[in-house]
């Protein structure tokens, strides 16, 4: 395969769709662990919610016939018939023409009742006589059984990732565990001679791990298990030899690092001579990010990703985040912020680029302005809040162009 045949983002996608398909397994878990996981299937309600008519508002439960016309200068007399204790059933029931029962917020309606009026409209004239100064129609202040959560409906879709408001509708119905989508295994290797540990004093010409740490964190936000299998000099055999382990024992594979054209960078030989179709695409048209592989080993996807940390972001962003919401079922929502670009910017055609920015906000509103940075430089996407995606074929962003500001 040619290095550098380069594929845009679309076609890249669709490649990642025509060849890899991963059914992850499910999992049941207690509700106190739900949340950021994702739905394996859609929960059912075995039950209505509410599952008796209730009242929204303190007030008394009458038939609303019973107020018709009621004004300030033409009260309705009602006769009140009892209380509606909060967490007990309705006793009693309106049976005559004029009776009503005092109802607090989320008490159940007795029989016969179809509205309530709220309290600020009523006067109490003695202990068994209500005057109300309003009318009411059926059903106002009051939830009907069923009114929020049908018996039988998908409540929650399977893809959704949960959250704490999720959790409250599955409690709500009884539902105290869950089935979940396994996390997603990923593995990640580091590659270069030049890399070391944190933790290692570094002499001249030698940098510390950066993406090694930086995926992880990704991967944990994504809903993923982060797997480390160690910073790897640029040797083939033992590069081959942790590839292998980390397909056999991961569902994904990311190597950060030996993506790009040199005699030490092994990673295409090694995907390549794993015994599988081995490397699918070498180059996307994206900046920053361009030498970006993608490989295929017994069915996994394997990513090489690009060792200049913010191009590793991006790629992660823009690759292997699709490729975990295509396997785990969820689309991730994200709603861009719109700003006013601050200065011109140009760009060479053909390529996606994905510029990092930070954001300020002044009289005029918000606006965007680009984080420079040389390629050897790290901290672009440290001191930038999002990006800005600008399509292939655009030649750049004009002062005070509206744009879309995705966060990191």
């Amino acid at each position: 395969m040619d290095l550098f045949n380069v594929l845009t983002v679309k076609d890249t996608r669709e490649l990642i769709d025509e060849n890899f398909s991963l059914e992850l397994e499910g999992e049941m878990v207690n509700l106190h662990e739900a949340a950021g996981r994702i739905l394996k299937s859609d929960v059912i309600a075995p039950e209505n919610v509410p599952n008796f008519r209730r009242s929204t508002v303190d007030g008394y439960a009458v038939f609303s016939r019973d107020v018709y016309g009621a004004s300030e200068s033409m009260q309705s007399m009602l006769d009140l018939k009892g209380e509606v204790l909060m967490g007990h059933e309705a006793q009693g029931k309106i049976s005559i023409p004029g009776q009503c029962y005092y109802v607090p917020t989320g008490g159940m309606l007795p029989e016969g009742a179809d509205s309530v009026i709220m309290i600020e409209y009523t006067e109490k004239l003695d202990e068994t006589t209500i005057l109300a100064s309003k009318s009411a129609s059926p059903g106002e202040n009051t939830v009907d059984i069923g009114e929020d959560i049908k018996k039988g409906e998908a409540v929650i879709k399977s893809g959704t990732k949960i959250r704490a408001y999720e959790v409250g509708v599955l409690s709500s119905l009884g539902i105290t565990s869950v089935e979940v989508m396994k996390r997603p295994m990923v593995g990640i290797i580091s590659t270069g001679d030049e890399v070391v540990n944190p933790e290692e004093k570094i002499n001249p010409g030698q940098i510390r791990d950066i993406n090694t740490y930086l995926l992880y964190s990704l991967l944990e936000e994504s809903g993923c298990t982060p797997i480390k299998y160690g910073l790897i000099r640029d040797d083939y055999d033992l590069l081959k030899s942790t590839v292998e382990k980390a397909v056999s024992e991961c569902d994904i594979v990311l190597m950060s690092g030996g993506s790009s054209v040199g005699k030490k960078d092994n990673t295409v030989n090694v995907i390549n001579d794993l015994g599988d179709e081995g490397v699918l695409v070498h180059g996307i048209s994206v900046k920053p990010g361009k030498p970006t592989i993608i490989g295929k080993s017994k069915g996994k996807i394997i990513f090489g990703l690009p060792g200049h940390p913010l191009a590793c972001a991006v790629i992660f962003q823009v690759m292997v985040k699709y490729y975990i919401e295509k396997i785990t079922k969820h689309n991730d929502k994200v709603y861009p912020v719109s700003c006013k670009f601050k200065i011109n910017y140009h760009k060479a055609k053909g390529r996606e680029e994905y510029l990092p920015v930070d954001i300020e906000e002044n009289e005029q509103g918000l606006t965007a302005s680009p984080v420079f940075g040389k390629s050897g430089l790290i901290t672009g996407f440290s001191k930038a809040w999002g990006y800005i995606r600008i399509e292939r074929n655009e030649e750049g962003l004009k002062e005070g162009q509206s744009v879309a500001v995705y966060k990191f």
